[in-house]
């Protein structure tokens, strides 16, 4: 008998502290503002001279593939309750290490974005900033091995970073 006394008390005493508590979820640590409902990505335009022809739509889709999936933000066509907006800056490469016969040893490839976010609910949370990301590579590998390489992984790095500047505010 004082075993089911002892088990029933255990579970209702779970029952009353679980009811207690609350715990909020949020996707990655995201502040997205409560009443945003809605999230529009412009398109980036290639302003980058060296920069792939394909590369502004291949960032522009990939940027609200990253977001639908990172957020319960619906996206929208025209301007949402959070809006991006940018252009890429920059698609380059150059050498990082110089070795003994002046040839490159070692060479960086960098995307640049510059980004325009706007908060339709709080003008003090909008903002304007650029992002770039590299990865080097050997001498060994061309230009374009490293684009073909690289620019995927790149590029997710800028989703990222932009992402967090917006919504967990760092």
């Amino acid at each position: 008998m004082k075993r089911i006394i002892a088990i029933l008390f255990t579970i209702i005493t779970v029952f009353v502290l679980q009811s207690c508590f609350t715990i909020k979820y949020s996707t990655k640590g995201a502040s997205i503002p409560v009443e945003a409902k809605t999230v529009s990505v412009q398109f980036f335009e290639n302003r980058a001279p060296l920069a792939e022809a394909t590369l502004s739509q291949v960032f522009t889709d990939g940027f609200k593939d990253y977001i639908q999936s990172n957020s319960r933000l619906i996206l929208v066509n025209g301007i949402g309750d959070l809006d991006f907006e940018g252009e890429i800056t920059g698609y380059d490469s150059r050498p990082t290490a110089i070795s003994a016969n002046d040839v490159a040893a070692q060479n960086r490839f960098t995307i640049a974005v510059k980004v325009r976010y706007t908060n339709s609910f709080d003008s003090s949370k909008d903002w304007e900033m650029s992002f770039s990301r590299f990865q080097d590579f050997p001498n060994t590998e061309s230009f374009e091995s490293a684009q073909a390489s690289y620019t995927e992984d790149i590029i997710k790095q800028i989703f990222e970073d932009i992402y967090n500047k917006a919504f967990v505010n760092w």
